[in-house]
């Protein structure tokens, strides 16, 4: 009897002690998943233009655009050609085209007014008959055939309810105070209009120096350790351990009213052109920005199944403004 009960309490004991492993392991894995979240949220928020800055913005660009009337644009800098040249192949690889016309298509969009945000050089112009593209960028005025409007994101020069629908690609991540483009977005657009919004989405701060493409013998000691990082950072797994907390919290904040839209602030690269993205200026995540129209009463097209929890992926966003 006594071996037998000397016995149930090394079993109990050992269970005991099982037990209390388990939980501090447990307890060590949520607190590397909260740091994880927390080092991953996206804490920058746009500083508000006033209703004054918002008018002489719009102002200067209509202006602008009534008085540029060269044709000539200067010789494009090195910069400028390798920028082109990357984004250029990424949009063929991507079928970029394809996909905006397959969106004109389901959308049934094709007689609808259209606007392009970020048109850059009319790589799209063709794709429906009624197409007005916006770029801050002047000289890129003698590649259009179809109506082009010089003006920036946040302040477009255009009434409000102006426009069927719409697309805007690669563009939202190097805009300053994407939440009032996003914001301008809306404006412009009619009740019921429909837009395909495709940012790249999460821009990470390693894509500025380039670690993804240069050998670990150009950098120094730390930026060596970030790089050996970052095929494990862009993981899926790692991505959603990082992003599930906050996309949580934000899922939360979004039952309370329309949020505030929550970015990481990047520092961009202007000097060497790396790789895509090398110049973004925001890291916009899908799930915040879905939230922040959802918030305002607009509806999502292609948010079905996971797309539409927490976990949602990279995919572009098709929005249906309700106003």
């Amino acid at each position: 009897m006594e071996i037998a009960r000397i016995h149930r309490q090394t079993r109990d004991g050992a269970s005991r002690g099982t037990g209390h492993i388990a939980r501090r392991a447990l307890a060590v894995l949520a607190g590397g998943i909260l740091l994880i979240g927390a080092a991953h949220y996206p804490f920058d928020v746009d500083k508000p233009l006033t209703e004054e800055e918002l008018r002489k913005n719009r102002t200067y660009y209509a202006d602008a655009y009534r008085n540029n009337s060269s044709t000539e644009a200067p010789t494009p800098t090195a910069y400028e050609t390798e920028y082109i040249r990357i984004a250029t192949k990424v949009a063929d690889d991507v079928d970029i085209k394809g996909r905006v016309e397959e969106f004109v298509s389901r959308y049934q969009l094709r007689n609808g007014s259209m606007l392009d945000i970020g048109s850059g050089r009319g790589y799209l112009q063709d794709v429906v008959e009624n197409y007005t593209g916006l770029d801050i960028s002047s000289s890129v005025a003698r590649s259009y055939h179809k109506k082009f409007v010089l003006g920036s994101a946040t302040a477009m020069p255009f009434p409000d309810n102006s426009f069927d629908g719409g697309w805007s690609i690669w563009v939202y991540e190097h805009v300053p105070n994407p939440e009032q483009g996003f914001s301008e977005l809306r404006r412009v657009m009619k009740n019921n209009a429909v837009f395909l919004l495709h940012p790249s989405w999460s821009c990470a701060g390693w894509l500025a120096q380039g670690y993804n493409v240069r050998p670990y013998s150009d950098l120094d000691l730390r930026a060596k350790l970030i790089k050996a990082t970052v095929p494990v950072r862009e993981t899926t797994a790692f991505k959603t351990i990082a992003r599930t907390p906050f996309r949580t919290v934000r899922w939360t904040a979004s039952l309370f009213g329309p949020t505030r839209l929550h970015y990481t602030l990047l520092s961009p690269n202007y000097n060497k052109y790396w790789e895509g993205d090398s110049d973004a200026l925001n890291g916009l995540d899908r799930y915040e920005t879905l939230l922040w129209f959802r918030s305002r009463g607009d509806e999502c097209l292609n948010c079905e199944g996971i797309d539409n929890t927490v976990f949602t992926r990279g995919f572009p966003l098709v929005i249906r403004i309700r106003k």
